[in-house]
């Protein structure tokens, strides 16, 4: 007898109270009414989430500065509202982003059919079906830890975008010491991996907690080194001052100050992969190894939370380093490159010219584009490097980085000292740095441009028509 000659037994139906029946119900209604709409226009719906969330944030952000500013405690909320929204939209975008870059580097399609266009509402499936799963602790597990766990690694990580600046004014609490309590937020998530490992009560989770322990106590030093050098040149920890010191183009952003600072922002990138556990350091999880790491025994919403925390921490370190060395929110324009015609419009004291400044000098806006482009290198170097092995991975912070940022630290501090902003070589190595940044970035987009021409002659041809938007 074979499982297809095997009777179907059909179980029976649960009861349902009422209110069960009634909740059913109008869940069933919903969706009837709401599926067709969707099929029908899931770009618009897609765009208008998005437009509705910014012009949201922004209202909220008018309402706290004209309505609210005696009431404190309201407005306080309505921010951390605003940016606990911000931060849970992160993963959900994110991981619908990775899948298509990795689907695009592998000749793939990736997700294309949940929602219509190119699969966009394929992350909401998956939440629902994370949360629909079955919570499970094994029997031999620490159950407080188990538990636990998920929640010390994702609180931190969103509690640092409470001093994360996205513009000037854009920012829940201005400290001065907002560059160390993100540093502290962010290295509380090895506290949640450790616990999540040993809690598990398994080979395979202890041996990639204790990986996690190694990698990240061991990049933290190089990475708190590079952050010293911005702090060094400006003077101070706070975020918002060391964003400002950038307004002034391109050739202004701080990696391009000195050749110390331009090898220190590549460095920091690279220590910010392993404080994420992103490939090619991602050892903790190293699923040819260790199953799947110290997650091996999670599942369901618990286990969500881990890449939820991963994928906020990506975004927060590359914020950072947008912050830090490439002109946060500033954009690429200089103010004196405006000409007198344009500066009347846009320097004028009314909402439209605050909001052409804010597309065409610097914003919010400019910020989140380019945090969201260190993210998508973060993708991009993961589905291109193979894992490194652990050894590999000690060598090259304790062997390579670590004296490396040494020398950078004492370079930037001599140049501080010896080279006037203002000397002529300080303006020659700004120019040099910015243009030779500038000419690699119309040379990659002239390649991208050509491959989108000739995209049929390229590697993957059969998956270009498989499917309607490809």
């Amino acid at each position: 007898m074979t499982q297809f000659s095997t009777p179907w037994v059909e179980r029976n139906k649960p009861n349902l109270s009422a209110i069960e029946k009634l909740m059913v119900g109008v869940a069933m209604s919903v969706a009837g009414l709401a599926a067709p709409i969707l099929r029908r226009f899931p770009a618009a719906i897609f765009f208008g989430a998005v437009a509705g969330g910014v012009v949201g944030i922004y209202l909220v952000a008018l309402l706290s500065e004209a309505f609210l500013g005696e009431y404190h405690l309201l407005r306080d909320i309505l921010a951390v509202t605003g940016v606990s929204l911000f931060a849970a939209h992160i993963p959900l975008f994110a991981i619908w982003w990775e899948r298509k870059v990795a689907a695009r580097i592998q000749s793939r399609m990736g997700p294309m059919r949940v929602g219509g266009w190119h699969g966009w509402a394929q992350s909401m499936a998956d939440g629902i079906k994370l949360i629909a799963k079955e919570d499970l602790v094994p029997a031999a597990a620490d159950a407080a830890l188990f538990r636990l766990a998920p929640y010390v690694t994702l609180i931190p990580v969103v509690i640092a975008f409470l001093t994360l600046p996205f513009g000037a004014h854009w920012i829940f609490r201005n400290m001065d010491v907002g560059l160390l309590v993100i540093v502290a937020m962010l290295g509380v998530e090895v506290v949640g991996v450790i616990m999540a490992g040993w809690g598990s009560n398994s080979k395979w989770t202890v041996y990639g907690a204790m990986r996690e322990a190694c990698q990240m106590v061991s990049y933290e030093i190089p990475m708190g080194i590079s952050l010293l050098l911005p702090v060094l040149t400006i003077g101070s920890l706070n975020l918002v001052q060391i964003g400002d010191a950038q307004a002034g183009g391109w050739h202004t952003w701080l990696a391009f100050q000195s050749p110390f600072m331009f090898v220190a922002a590549v460095a920091y990138y690279i220590t910010s992969l392993a404080s994420c556990k992103r490939a090619p350091f991602d050892l903790p999880e190293s699923e040819s190894e260790l199953v799947a790491g110290f997650l091996t025994e999670y599942s369901g919403i618990r286990w969500s939370l881990f890449f939820f925390a991963e994928y906020v921490a990506m975004y927060i370190v590359a914020a950072l380093a947008v912050v830090l060395f490439f002109g946060g929110w500033s954009s690429p324009i200089s103010p004196e490159w405006i000409p007198d015609w344009m500066g009347r419009f846009l320097f004028a004291d009314n909402a439209a010219a605050r909001a052409a400044q804010g597309l065409i000098l610097g914003g919010p806006i400019w910020m989140v584009v380019k945090s969201f482009f260190l993210v998508f290198v973060q993708m991009w170097v993961r589905w291109t490097l193979p894992r490194i092995r652990i050894d590999q991975v000690l060598y090259s912070c304790i062997q390579v980085l670590l004296p490396l940022m040494l020398v950078l630290l004492i370079g930037q501090t001599l140049w501080v000292l010896w080279v006037p902003e203002d000397s002529l070589l300080a303006m020659v190595t700004r120019i040099a740095l910015s243009s030779f940044t500038g000419l690699a970035g119309l040379g990659a987009c002239w390649i991208i441009f050509k491959a989108r021409l000739k995209k049929r002659a390229l590697v993957g041809v059969l998956a270009v028509e498989q499917l309607p938007g490809a």
